[in-house]
């Protein structure tokens, strides 16, 4: 089963603008998905194969600066936290403005968070 996930920026333009979309196994994503630079404020939507929304997220909005941040699901609900990955979150899916999507591989940052570095791996099967 594939899930279809869409992030929009709803402040951007007049009708705001896509930020990613991709289709995710359920599985892969857990509870937990990164999201590498994301907008200030945020708009998720996710459908199953047949297009129905089966969770979502409106007025998220970024509190900290910072690469990434988390979308936390919980059952249909989507709330956004920040945060700066550590060694629990390798493995785990990162989004990327696109929506293309891989896997965190590494991931280091210096204690004052004014540089990081990180490896993402990608693969695809068609």
């Amino acid at each position: 089963m594939t899930e279809t996930w869409l992030l929009l920026f709803p402040d951007a333009g007049a009708a705001g603008l896509p930020f990613a979309r991709t289709n995710l196994d359920p599985d892969d994503a857990g509870e937990r998905v990164l999201v590498h630079a994301a907008p200030p404020t945020l708009e998720v939507i996710v459908t199953d194969e047949s297009g129905t929304t089966i969770a979502r997220g409106e007025g998220l909005e970024r509190h900290e600066e910072g690469p990434m941040s988390y979308l936390v699901r919980r059952g249909d609900r989507i709330t956004l936290e920040d945060g700066w990955p550590n060694d629990d979150d390798i493995g785990r899916l990162v989004i990327l403005p696109g929506g293309e999507t891989g896997v965190l591989t590494t991931w280091w940052h210096a204690e004052d968070r004014t540089e990081w570095r990180w490896q993402v791996e990608f693969y695809n099967h068609t």
